[in-house]
């Protein structure tokens, strides 16, 4: 694992995870609505840092709970909104919110595969994966990065979903200290 962490400006692209990165992971089920969210320890503060610093943010996020009908659609979008209306608040911003519902590992938009990103790069032709950095806290996310050429970044958050350390560049305990590091 290379722990230093790439010279990155405003050409690059930031994916990140949602839960377990952005929001408190609930480990025991899916976060069914606003009232479940909770932002983790310093995001807030990390995401007008990370604003200055990154061309584009987005978001890429497996939400089977909505194919299990465990919440619906709106469900989600209300979670989304609500989380990007706090974010704007304190001066961040998130360039796009994607979200892969399917229940089956094998579709092309649920990560590991890399759908949701050949998505953001359709909306945003900009993007160059290998001038990405993929944000997240299991090893579904590590190798979504890996599928893409993004650098990896691991926030360490669950005990059960530890990947394996060739698929991790680098290890932070939290968004807020990838943010100080890359200012």
């Amino acid at each position: 694992m290379n722990q230093s962490l790439p010279q990155v400006d405003t050409t690059w692209t930031l994916f990140l995870d949602r839960d377990g990165v952005m929001n408190t992971d609930n480990i025991h089920g899916y976060i069914l609505n606003w009232g479940e969210f909770e932002f983790c320890r310093g995001v807030l503060e990390a995401m007008p840092i990370l604003s200055k610093i990154f061309g584009r943010i987005i978001l890429v996020t497996n939400q089977r709970g909505v194919g299990k009908g465990l919440m619906s659609l709106n469900d989600l979008n209300d979670i989304h909104t609500r989380m990007l209306t706090a974010i704007e608040e304190s001066g961040g911003r998130m360039d796009l919110m994607l979200h892969c519902s399917a229940t089956e590992n094998s579709a092309p938009n649920r990560k590991p595969n890399p759908g949701m990103a050949l998505d953001a790069q359709k909306q945003f032709p900009e993007i160059d994966f290998n001038r990405s950095i993929m944000v997240g806290n299991t090893s579904g996310d590590m190798e979504f990065g890996r599928n893409i050429g993004a650098f990896t970044v691991y926030i360490h958050t669950r005990e059960d979903k530890v990947p394996k350390e060739a698929t991790i560049d680098a290890r932070m305990d939290s968004l807020l200290d990838l943010a100080k590091a890359l200012q």
